[in-house]
């Protein structure tokens, strides 16, 4: 049987806790872990339940929750930090200058680190490489963040639905989704958002900034999502398949939305009239139909719609675009919507 030690959880073992002086964080007692160096939650804060890889670093950690006296407090906002290098990165928060600028779109940054890693978003550069899988990253953050799913851990629980996350931020964010906290705001149109990132995706949006540009075509996207999802137009790839008809998508989202298809779930429910809805896009623009909102507007005309699919419709009245094309006879057509009712004169369907 094994000999019974104290779980290796919180900076060493308890013992050495009492020798300082200091209260054991955790008295519960286990029987010995077999070691596995490659574990990364292998140390856990007692206090903040956030995971390290090794003992020391834990240490580190552990003594900005011990040490508060010896931290250093930002006076505008009383945030502390345990160091002075820390402080004055954070400091720059308070204030309007951002002395690193994007030579492409002429963004600002506090660091010169922050600039490095933007321009990446222009040049499609990705210099850190997972040795797991070849993806690639622009940032060393960004890999370690990723590293943690091979990893297989997460240590970060919703005591609601019992889902984990490997990192406590997506943990946060996930809880909304129960809470319908959306604590972020577009000071444009007011709609609000679960997290930050979501908020930035959406006011470049409204500033047209599109920083992903597809090398075959050239097209632009907000997002580097839209972008992967638009070269697989390219390649013909569809990697998402259906494994009740087989059919295949570009996305995992289509795949979702389209098993709807299958089992009949609406999911979105309109709490004003009850109607439901397979996606959630679809009970946004419904909803609008009941407070008469038209959030995008033509600049042409000035023209207001309720979704953006019908004001992209509507422009091609300016625009004389129809990129809509009947293979029989080659007439073209604004909407595909027209485009199926045209087909029916060659087929001779009847609705």
């Amino acid at each position: 049987m094994d000999r019974v030690n104290p779980l290796k959880n919180d900076a060493g073992s308890v013992k050495e806790s009492q020798k300082n002086g200091k209260e054991p964080l955790c008295k519960e007692r286990f029987t010995k872990q077999r070691s596995t160096r490659k574990n990364i939650a292998e140390y856990s804060c007692g206090i903040c339940k956030k995971p390290f890889s090794s003992e020391q670093k834990l240490l580190a950690h552990r003594d900005t929750h011990h040490k508060k006296g010896n931290l250093l407090e930002c006076e505008m906002c009383k945030k502390s930090f345990v160091s002075k290098i820390k402080l004055t990165r954070h400091k720059k928060i308070h204030v309007c200058d951002k002395p690193f600028q994007c030579q492409i779109c002429e963004k600002s940054f506090f660091q010169n680190a922050e600039l490095v890693i933007h321009v990446r978003s222009h040049t499609g550069e990705k210099p850190f490489h997972c040795q797991t899988c070849d993806k690639t990253f622009v940032s060393g953050l960004v890999l370690r963040r990723h590293m943690k799913i091979h990893s297989g851990i997460k240590p970060f629980r919703c005591e609601i639905c019992g889902e984990s996350f490997v990192r406590n931020p997506n943990l946060l964010i996930h809880i909304r989704s129960h809470t319908g906290e959306k604590p972020y705001h577009c000071d444009i149109c007011e709609k609000s958002f679960v997290s930050r990132s979501n908020l930035a995706i959406h006011k470049r949006r409204h500033s047209g900034e599109k920083l992903f540009h597809c090398e075959i075509c050239g097209k632009s996207f907000v997002t580097n999502g839209e972008l992967t999802k638009h070269n697989r137009t390219h390649t013909g790839e569809n990697p998402f398949q259906c494994d009740i008809c087989g059919e295949s998508f570009l996305d995992s989202s289509n795949l979702t939305t389209h098993k709807r298809t299958h089992t009949g779930e609406k999911p979105f429910h309109c709490e004003i009239c009850g109607k439901s809805f397979t996606q959630n896009s679809h009970l946004a623009v419904h909803r609008r139909m009941h407070t008469g909102e038209k959030p995008f507007r033509c600049e042409t005309c000035g023209k207001s719609f309720v979704s953006n699919s019908d004001l992209t419709t509507h422009k091609r009245i300016h625009t004389g675009e129809k990129p809509f094309h009947c293979e029989i006879c080659g007439k073209s057509f604004r909407q595909n919507s027209s485009l199926v009712v045209h087909k029916r004169i060659h087929t001779g369907e009847k609705v």
